[in-house]
């Protein structure tokens, strides 16, 4: 049921604030939505009799909305592994790259070169 209100809400608001606003718990007809800031305590507060009237229209039995601020909300979600866009060497790299390690004086960028060349031609 939280989930399905949530996703409601998400819709009416705003984009920005619809990423970091969770509905926390829905008590008789009293939902409370929880945001990582008091800023975004303040906007959501201006919007919240707009979005009890939307979320009624939409049959949810609702009258009132509470926020509430969680200074945690939002680092839950930032301390997932950012994706990486990989793209493999190809073969003209590879050759390049050869051809600097053979040019290089030993050293720790000559071995660093080696273990590049070692690690993508495996």
């Amino acid at each position: 049921m939280l989930l399905s209100i949530e996703h409601a809400t998400q819709k009416i608001l705003p984009p920005a604030l619809a990423q970091v606003c969770r509905v926390a718990r829905v008590d008789r007809q009293q939902v409370t939505l929880a945001v990582p800031s008091a800023a975004y305590a303040a906007r959501l507060r201006q919007l919240a009799p707009r979005i009890a009237q939307m979320l009624t229209q939409e049959g949810w039995n609702l009258n009132e909305i509470s926020v509430k601020v969680q200074a945690g909300l939002l680092q839950t979600r930032t301390n997932a592994a950012p994706v990486k866009d990989v793209t493999a060497l190809d073969e003209r790299a590879l050759s390049a790259f050869e051809t600097l390690q053979n040019n290089l004086r030993p050293g720790p960028l000559a071995d660093a070169v080696k273990r590049l060349l070692a690690h993508h031609r495996s």
